[in-house]
């Protein structure tokens, strides 16, 4: 179905990685020649701002999914609006969980000394690697 209201913005393509030998095997690997990355990112009030230009155009609008919206027919433009509206909502408790799960990684990034916790890692690693009779075994 062609976009009646403008043309779709084109992901940007991201340039070849740099050619250092320090880059690893696995990420070199995701950023291939032509490959492409779309912001997973998403914003309500665009949508909000959409939507309500469009219902204010039209009449009464069924909730998707109730009977009076399934009895409406499939051409019916009221059709889609209801469901563009119902969609309206999923965008705002989809903005709404980006925005709580990056509260909570800045919670948890600031919770503790991290460089000192991988450091621990590395040490207890590297004893275990020296000292294997000390690696607990289980039965």
């Amino acid at each position: 179905m062609p976009n009646e209201i403008g043309p779709e913005p084109k992901p940007e393509a991201i340039p070849s990685p740099p050619s250092d030998e320090s880059d690893s095997t696995a990420a070199t690997a995701a950023l291939s020649v032509g490959a492409v990355v779309e912001s997973r990112s998403v914003a309500w009030c665009p949508v909000h701002e959409f939507v309500t230009e469009l219902v204010a155009q039209a009449n009464a609008l069924p909730t998707a999914g109730t009977p009076s919206w399934c009895a409406l027919m499939d051409c019916d433009p009221a059709k889609l609006l209801a469901v563009a509206v119902a969609g309206e909502h999923w965008v705002l408790r989809t903005e709404t969980a980006q925005e709580a799960r990056a509260e909570a990684s800045k919670a948890i990034a600031a919770s503790t000394d991290w460089p000192k916790v991988a450091q621990e890692v590395r040490q207890r690693e590297a004893f275990r690697k020296a000292n294997p009779w000390v690696t607990r075994v289980t039965a």
